[in-house]
């Protein structure tokens, strides 16, 4: 069987459905290629489970630091209760709900593993053993993702170890659990089952949260241990063994052994690309698909005589982030479509540019106990760029609507300043419910907007978000101060504010 559509989309999760959604809004005829459920692995093994199985413990913490709550929270969490909560919001592994929408807008959807097989030419292996040809007649999107990494260790990955799939779709907690890796998914996940009452141990080969300021990875760390969990830093595994009797046995370097009932494994994710056909255009299996600011694949045979094949998501490495993803697949959709139809590529519907998708300010979240968000640059990583930056330091302490929302709150804030421009290019919080504080950021960072004109952006009182007025007091005025050399930092504190 051979058929010819517009636009092929491999891979049904949130990013291709994006891609494939506006594609089709413009349109064009799409079908979507999923091999397994519509929605992806953010919908049921990712980002939303594990959100879910984060938000009724840190609900209940939330009530225990407010007087008055606090003496009416006096049971326990209902671990069955919270699970039976994320069954619902992953609608019980069924995507029928995914299926039915994609036929609501018009966007075909073929079940099976789709490979490509040349230029604009796709082999769809259907779930019942059968082979269909499809030929795209303007572009193959790519949005296939990505798969948990198992270390090469001595014996770990005969002794049966978790990834994020099995602990997110967990259906008894463990009494005991070891959780390899202090990034993302290894902090979330054991912040999840410490609140559940497991007794969790981390090990991590530095410290925690490794692409974040320094004292984001401190606040989370020392968060977990008093959850309860043991944190293990600077530390290496040497061998994992799974014994007759169930257990794990992890062997740190230098011989201490840590007995658990599950691993769960989380340093790293890789492409899904080994099977996706791209040796038959010129790519190599295997590897993350290096793309343009279009997300156009660069080296893809025929890409540049007539642009054809885009790769977004996981897929090109930029930022393993589904909401990253679902942008780079919006702008996808749009330019495909104004390619295929005669239009102005730079222009979408609503006026917006589409033919790059911009990371120079990619927001992150981690629903860790507390919460550590941020976006942009780190100080770090301004320095090393050779910026002369202002840092911006403050303690939640100072805005009384953290002091409301919880007693005895703790948390930090902080912005990096591009001294020669004066706008902020990065920011960081931490603390319980900073999540909603980041789009604010966000949109500072992305705008350009200067800090003189944030001043005149007036923060609701009481709120969290007055924590802007206190790192703008902790700058001074512009120019107040000389700036720093080229790679060097001007640092101010709330303390240095006040005085």
């Amino acid at each position: 069987m051979q058929r010819e559509v517009d636009v092929i989309v491999i891979g049904g999760g949130p990013v291709g459905e994006n891609a494939a959604d506006r594609a089709r809004a413009a349109g064009l005829e799409v079908v979507i290629v999923e091999r397994e459920l519509v929605g992806g692995e953010c919908s049921y093994w990712a980002c939303i489970p594990s959100k879910t199985l984060l938000r009724s413990a840190a609900a209940l913490r939330a009530a225990q630091r407010v007087g008055g709550a606090r003496q009416a929270v006096t049971g326990r969490l209902d671990v069955a209760a919270v699970l039976a909560r994320r069954d619902y919001w992953v609608s019980d592994w069924s995507d029928q709900g995914g299926a039915d929408w994609l036929e609501s807008i018009g966007v075909g959807l073929e079940r099976g593993h789709g490979r490509l097989d040349g230029v604009r030419r796709v082999v769809v292996e259907r779930t019942g053993g059968e082979e269909v040809v499809y030929l795209a007649r303007h572009a193959v999107i790519v949005a296939t993702g990505s798969d948990a990494v198992i270390p090469p260790v001595d014996g770990l990955a005969a002794s049966r170890p978790w990834t994020s799939r099995e602990a997110t779709s967990v259906t008894e907690p463990p009494a005991r659990l070891v959780v390899i890796g202090g990034g993302v998914t290894g902090v979330e996940m054991a912040t999840a089952f410490a609140g559940f009452g497991t007794e969790v141990t981390v090990i991590a080969r530095s410290g925690l949260l490794g692409g974040m300021e320094p004292f984001a990875g401190e606040a989370v760390a020392k968060g977990l241990r008093e959850l309860g969990a043991s944190v293990r830093l600077d530390a290496a595994v040497e061998r994992v063994e799974r014994a007759a009797s169930g257990e794990v046995v992890v062997t740190l370097a230098g011989g201490e052994a840590v007995t658990a009932d599950e691993v769960l494994v989380a340093t790293g994710r890789r492409p899904r690309s080994e099977r996706l056909g791209l040796e038959t255009i010129g790519l190599e299996p295997g590897d993350w698909v290096a793309v343009d600011d279009t997300m156009l694949a660069t080296g893809a045979d025929g890409n540049d005589e007539r642009p054809w094949l885009y790769a977004v998501g996981d897929l090109n490495h930029r930022a393993l982030l589904t909401h990253q993803g679902k942008y780079q697949a919006r702008a996808v959709g749009d330019l495909v479509a104004a390619r295929a139809l005669g239009r102005a590529e730079q222009t979408a519907p609503w006026g917006a540019h589409v033919a790059t998708a911009d990371h120079s300010a990619v927001p992150q979240v981690v629903f860790a106990e507390p919460e550590a968000v941020s976006v942009g640059l780190t100080a770090a990583a301004a320095e090393r760029d050779g910026r002369r930056v202002r840092l911006a330091d403050v303690s939640f302490s100072s805005v009384s609507g953290a002091g409301i929302l919880a007693d005895d709150y703790e948390g930090r804030a902080r912005l990096v300043v591009d001294a020669d421009r004066g706008t902020v290019i990065g920011a960081t919080f931490v603390g319980q419910d900073v999540a909603e504080l980041l789009q604010s950021a966000t949109i500072a960072i992305v705008g350009e907007v200067p800090v003189d004109r944030l001043w005149h952006a007036v923060p609701a009182f009481p709120t969290m978000s007055e924590v802007w007025l206190r790192l703008l007091e902790a700058l001074g005025r512009p120019g107040a101060a000389d700036a720093a050399e080229p790679g060097e930092t001007e640092r101010a504190d709330d303390s240095e504010a006040a005085a």
